[in-house]
């Protein structure tokens, strides 16, 4: 099993959506036994991929002895579960403070080990308690850059305490036409590019990864095409 974190610093700048499409892929394309996990409390990766809900005790798996799989919900992708979040995941920072345990949440992950080849974990954005545990547990650190110079430099900064060999940086909402946009490309041509489009605005309408209803877009070759990176960097 491998464990792919997407993470930033900040909200939105799509974090959820490559969360989401990147589970799809794995699941879809790869025909990986997948699990998203969502630890945003925002709970946006649970919206666009629906579930049979149960009450809010996201936070639960946390505190109490309830293996994870027991919160896994199946979807309408085959191969693909859903740990939902809800606002219980509010409090987080404080519990994971609270019990002082580094390694509570790869301890969780390595439950899971027999049941899913990959696990999507969709990350509150900040520098808190919980970040810490995911860039401890995760294989891959997955980090969603607009093209700006302030992106860049707090990518440059998370990057360097991470280190590289650890994360994947993934220019987003990219528009070519903007030469600002084009620039930053250019100087980083080993980046994957998911270009800004309105078929990716649609998943909140549908409820769905672009690759269900768009799969012959732009945005879904490129989605899919990341996808590909991941899984070579996994394998080395």
């Amino acid at each position: 099993m491998a464990t792919i974190a997407i993470y930033s610093l900040k909200g939105g700048v799509g974090k959820t959506t490559l969360a989401v499409n990147l589970a799809w892929a794995a699941a879809t394309l790869s025909s990986r036994r997948t699990l998203l996990w969502d630890l945003d409390p925002q709970a946006a990766s649970s919206f666009l991929l629906p579930t049979k809900r149960g009450k809010a005790d996201a936070q639960s798996v946390f505190t109490k002895e309830i293996e994870p799989s027991k919160l896994a919900r199946a979807t309408a992708i085959a191969r693909l579960d859903v740990i939902a979040a809800d606002a219980s995941l509010r409090g987080l920072d404080l519990l994971f403070h609270e019990l002082d345990k580094k390694k509570r949440l790869q301890k969780l992950l390595a439950s899971l080990d027999k049941d899913y080849d990959r696990v999507i974990l969709d990350c509150p954005p900040g520098l808190t308690e919980t970040s810490e545990q995911v860039i401890r547990a995760a294989d891959l650190i997955v980090v969603p850059v607009i093209p700006s110079p302030l992106a860049q430099r707090a990518f440059d900064d998370m990057a360097a305490s991470l280190g590289k060999a650890k994360v994947l940086p993934v220019h987003v909402m990219v528009d070519r036409r903007r030469r600002l946009h084009s620039d930053a490309v250019a100087a980083h041509p080993d980046w994957p590019v998911i270009p800004m489009a309105s078929i990716v605005e649609q998943m909140g309408d549908r409820r769905a990864a672009v690759g269900q209803f768009g799969g012959s877009s732009a945005a879904a070759r490129a989605f899919a095409a990341l996808w590909q990176t991941i899984e070579k960097r996994l394998a080395r």
